[in-house]
């Protein structure tokens, strides 16, 4: 199976995007890279306030759900990171990235990143999604306000350095789509893997 790993044009596009000083405070964001669930404490919210996130991404990511081409979703989201995979601690898998929604706002109804894992046969199933906003990029349109959240949902900080040599950024993944045991929001799926991504497809 052959799936474009991370090309250099969406690299440099993604580096110039998220590329920029942070200063303001993030103590209270959760570390992107925590392995543990639960790692840090979440605010006070509601199991109504959680289903009705999950629910608003699902209505904004149904038409997706038959979406098997490595191709992805389009709709301007391309594959980006290759497959990321936490080695026992599960995976997040392909994140389709859409370069113009990465702002300093967030939007239940338009998620940043479409998130799949490899299928058999070369294909891709959706998991979920993840919420990408750059820090510095939130901070000056929310000055003092704290890192971002959804449903009650602070979003996890992605701190320099990271593993994608890139400047800080606030996430969320919201596995709407592929059940979590360790929780809807937690970085880390241990039921998602990379195990096929660029698996080869079977010799006719």
């Amino acid at each position: 199976m052959q799936i474009v790993r991370f090309t250099g044009l969406l690299a440099h596009a993604l580096a110039a995007a998220l590329m920029v000083s942070a200063a303001a405070t993030r103590s209270e964001a959760q570390g992107h890279d925590d392995h543990a669930a639960g790692a840090l404490s979440q605010p006070q919210k509601s199991s109504s306030q959680e289903n009705a996130l999950v629910a608003a991404v699902r209505a904004a990511t149904a038409r997706f759900r038959n979406v098997t081409s490595v191709d992805g979703p389009g709709e301007g989201y391309a594959l980006a990171f290759g497959c990321v995979s936490g080695g026992d601690f599960g995976a997040m898998g392909l994140h389709y990235v859409n370069m113009g929604l990465v702002d300093g706002d967030v939007n239940p109804a338009q998620p940043e990143i479409i998130l799949f894992e490899p299928a058999p046969n070369g294909r891709i199933r959706i998991t979920g999604v993840d919420f990408l906003v750059p820090v510095a990029a939130w901070e000056e349109k929310h000055p003092g306000e704290g890192p971002p959240e959804l449903g009650g949902q602070l979003f996890h900080l992605f701190d320099k350095p990271n593993r994608f040599a890139l400047d800080p950024f606030y996430t969320l993944h919201v596995w709407a789509w592929k059940e979590n045991p360790n929780g809807t929001f937690v970085n880390w799926n241990p039921n998602v893997s990379c195990d096929r991504f660029n698996e080869p497809l079977p010799t006719p």
